[in-house]
C-alpha cells in the first residue's frame, strides 16, 4: 500500500463527508503544480473551486502572510488593528461600493448578506416583521449552513437537514419572467450567482442579469452577487457581472480573496445597506483579522493591476477554443467565461467522476459534477503550454 492510500485509508476512518474526493493525497503544490505523498505531480485543474486563483503557495501572498506574522495575528473584538481600515478601504474601491462587513469563509458572508438584506428590508423598506422574502435561483450553491441549505434544490446539500428556514422562492435560473412574477412588496432581495459553478458552470441567456438588475432597481429590492467563485479574476474581469455591465447592491466574496492562504470573506455594499447595523448586532471573532487583511491586500494589489483579469481572458478564449473543438463527438457542450468551464460528456464515455479519475491518472485533477460533468478552473498563473498539455491529456482520456 503506497504512502497516499495509508493517509487515505486513515481519513476514511475518521471522518464522513459527501465530497467523494479524488483519492490523492497531496503534500506540496507551488503554482499550478501539486505533488502528492508518493511524490507524483499533477496539473491542478481545479484550483481549491477558485479559491487558488493567483496559484499555490505564491510568493506574494506567502511574503505578506509572513510579514503580518511577525506583528500580530489576531486582536480581540474589543480592539482595532492597522491593517482593517486599509483592507476595507480598498476592497470597497475595488468593489465601487462604501462599506465592508468581513467574515471568514463563503457560506459565513452569505449568511451575513442574508441577515443584512432582511435588516435593510425592514428598517428601509418597511416590510412587516418576520415577512421578509428573498428570491433566489434553482441549482443554486452558496454554502452549506442550515439556512442555505433551505433553498437548495439539490437533494444531496439538502436531504436530512430540515425542518428549513422559511423566507425564500425559488424560480428558475435564466427565467427573467419568473424573478418579475416572484417579487412582490415583500421581497427584499434577489440573490443570485452571475454564473452557477457547482451547477456546472452555467452562464445565463444574454440580457437575464442587466434585466434582474433592472427589476430590482424598479421594485426597490437589493440586488446580491455571490462572487465568492465567479469573482475576482476568474472569468477574465475582476468580477462577472462586469461582462453585463452590470452593479450589484451587494458584493458575496471569499475564495479567492484569502489567495489559498487563509479563508476570508466579506460582504461589500452602500452605506446606506450594510448601515442598517447598529454595534453589536452582527460579527465574528476571527472575521477581519490582521492576517486575513494582510493578505488580501496583497490580492487586492495583484487585482488592481489587471495583469490576472487579462491572463484569464487570453487564456480562457484559448481554453474554450480548443475545448468547442471537441464539441459534438465525446464532448457535447461547453459552457463557461474565462479560466472556467463547464464540460458535459457524452454519457457513452462514462460518467464525470470515471472521466475524472481517468485525467487523474494521467496527471490532471479536475472535478465532476451532477452526472457526466466535468468543471475546469485552473488557476490564472498557469501557462499555456500547460494548459495545452492538459487538454492533451483531456483528449486522451474521452478515446482520442
Amino acid at each position: 500500500m503506497s504512502t497516499s492510500e495509508r493517509l487515505i485509508a486513515a481519513s476514511e476512518a475518521r471522518s464522513a463527508h459527501n465530497y467523494h474526493p479524488l483519492p490523492v493525497v497531496i503534500a506540496s503544490a507551488e503554482g499550478a503544480w501539486v505533488t502528492d505523498a508518493d511524490g507524483r505531480r499533477y496539473l491542478d485543474m481545479l484550483a481549491g473551486y477558485s479559491a487558488l486563483n493567483f496559484g499555490h503557495r505564491n510568493q506574494r501572498l506567502i511574503d505578506a502572510a509572513k510579514a503580518q506574522l511577525d506583528r500580530v495575528t489576531l486582536t480581540s473584538r474589543a480592539f482595532h488593528h492597522d491593517r482593517f481600515g486599509e483592507f476595507c478601504e480598498q476592497l470597497a474601491e475595488l468593489c465601487g461600493m462604501e462599506m465592508v462587513l468581513p467574515m471568514n469563509t463563503g457560506a459565513e458572508a452569505v449568511e451575513t448578506a442574508v441577515k443584512t438584506a432582511r435588516k435593510w428590508g425592514y428598517r428601509v423598506k418597511g416590510v412587516p416583521d418576520g415577512r421578509a422574502k428573498i428570491v433566489v435561483a434553482d441549482n443554486n450553491f452558496h454554502g452549506r449552513t442550515t439556512t442555505i441549505v433551505s433553498f437548495s434544490t439539490d437533494p444531496e446539500a439538502r436531504a436530512d437537514f430540515g425542518p428549513y428556514t422559511p423566507g425564500f422562492e425559488i424560480v428558475p435560473y435564466g427565467d427573467l419572467a419568473a424573478l418579475e412574477a416572484a417579487v412582490d412588496e415583500e421581497t427584499v432581495a434577489v440573490l443570485l450567482e452571475p454564473i452557477q459553478g457547482e451547477a456546472g458552470v452555467l452562464v445565463p441567456p444574454a440580457g437575464y442579469l442587466p434585466g434582474v438588475r433592472e427589476l430590482t432597481h424598479s421594485r426597490n429590492v437589493l440586488m446580491i452577487a455571490d462572487e465568492i467563485q465567479s469573482g475576482l479574476g476568474r472569468t477574465g474581469a475582476t468580477f462577472a457581472l462586469e461582462h453585463e455591465g452590470v452593479q450589484p447592491d451587494m458584493y458575496v466574496l471569499g475564495k479567492a480573496l484569502g489567495g489559498g492562504v487563509v479563508p476570508v470573506s466579506a460582504v461589500v455594499s452602500s452605506r446606506d445597506v450594510l448601515g442598517v447595523y447598529r454595534p453589536g448586532e452582527h460579527g465574528s471573532t476571527f472575521g477581519g483579522n490582521p492576517l486575513a487583511c494582510a493578505v488580501a491586500l496583497e490580492v487586492i494589489a495583484m487585482l488592481r493591476t489587471g495583469e490576472f483579469q487579462q491572463r484569464a481572458k487570453e487564456l480562457g478564449e484559448h481554453l474554450h477554443h480548443e475545448l468547442g473543438v471537441l464539441t459534438g463527438g465525446a464532448v457535447r457542450e461547453v459552457r463557461g467565461r474565462g479560466l472556467w468551464a463547464g464540460v458535459d460528456i457524452d454519457p457513452a464515455h462514462g460518467s464525470g467522476r470515471e472521466l475524472s479519475e481517468k485525467l487523474m491518472e494521467r496527471g490532471v485533477l479536475v472535478k465532476d459534477t451532477h452526472g457526466s460533468t466535468i468543471r475546469i478552473a485552473p488557476p490564472l498563473v498557469v501557462t499555456k503550454e500547460d494548459l495545452d498539455w492538459g487538454l492533451e491529456q483531456l483528449v486522451d482520456a474521452l478515446g482520442g
